[in-house]
């Protein structure tokens, strides 16, 4: 039975990549329970994708899953290819509402033993991809939608390792305030929204299976204790109503407080 949640309907859909994991897919499902259908991408894992889709379905919404690297710009053309295909053949529409550039990968090495090819995957994955998959989407976007791009906490405090990470999540919020400038003559939204440490099965669980690093992130958060994905999810789909329609080229951190 549906959740009675969905008989708010939007009327609106939004796309996530990286959706059919962690903060990706509790945005999408807190899109879903206010009555948003969901687009979301996955890398590899089907299941899990198709696992996703029934948990969004649940709620009475829509939702597709399409395969997608965020990392391979070469592939973006196909990729917008299916997603017109499965805008037409689930809605009948040829257009968006929300884009969340969620998807992203870890990388932990100090600064002088990052490698090229690492930093380049990086670079592909949380800046580059971010840069021309959203330009190539914008044809797309309804006049009036918003845009939110994944920062990190790591933007603004220093943990030694995450240095080429953070550098790219730096460049994705300069990239946020001039789409905000760019694209407000469209009544476009563009924000960021920037996670502290959170405990999923990011850089390997790291924050959620190790117990030291649980309680070093612990010690230097204000509330006193890591985050979850339910503290980012409902803030994104927030962020996305109407409630919200005045925010506009901001990095909002939600992180508890941490290394304040």
């Amino acid at each position: 039975m549906p959740n009675e949640n969905s008989t708010n309907s939007t009327g609106k859909i939004a796309i996530i990549t990286g959706g059919s994991r962690g903060l990706g897919r509790n945005a999408a499902i807190n899109l879903a329970k206010r009555g948003t259908d969901v687009i979301f991408t996955y890398h590899s894992n089907r299941a899990e994708a198709d696992s996703a889709v029934a948990e969004i379905e649940a709620f009475g919404r829509k939702a597709v899953a399409l395969q997608l690297d965020a990392g391979d710009i070469a592939a973006f053309d196909g990729f917008v290819a299916n997603l017109k295909q499965a805008l037409q053949q689930t809605w009948g529409r040829d257009r968006f509402d929300f884009l969340v550039n969620n998807a992203g990968t870890s990388y932990h090495a100090a600064f002088s033993e990052t490698t090229e090819a690492e930093f380049d995957k990086l670079y592909n994955v949380h800046f580059k991809g971010v840069y021309f998959l959203t330009q190539k989407l914008l044809p797309l976007i309804n006049d009036g939608g918003r845009i939110i791009n994944i920062s990190s906490g790591l933007a603004r405090f220093s943990y030694p390792g995450s240095s080429a990470y953070a550098a790219m999540k730096g460049a994705v919020e300069v990239l946020t305030r001039y789409l905000a400038k760019e694209l407000g003559s469209r009544g476009i939204a563009v924000n960021t929204v920037a996670p502290g440490a959170i405990a999923t099965d990011f850089s390997g669980g790291m924050v959620r299976d190790n117990p030291e690093v649980n309680k070093l992130v612990a010690s230097n958060t204000a509330l006193g204790r890591v985050g979850l994905p339910d503290d980012i999810g409902p803030l994104i789909a927030s962020l996305l109503s109407e409630d919200n329609r005045w925010v506009n080229a901001q990095r909002i951190e939600a992180s508890g407080g941490m290394q304040i």
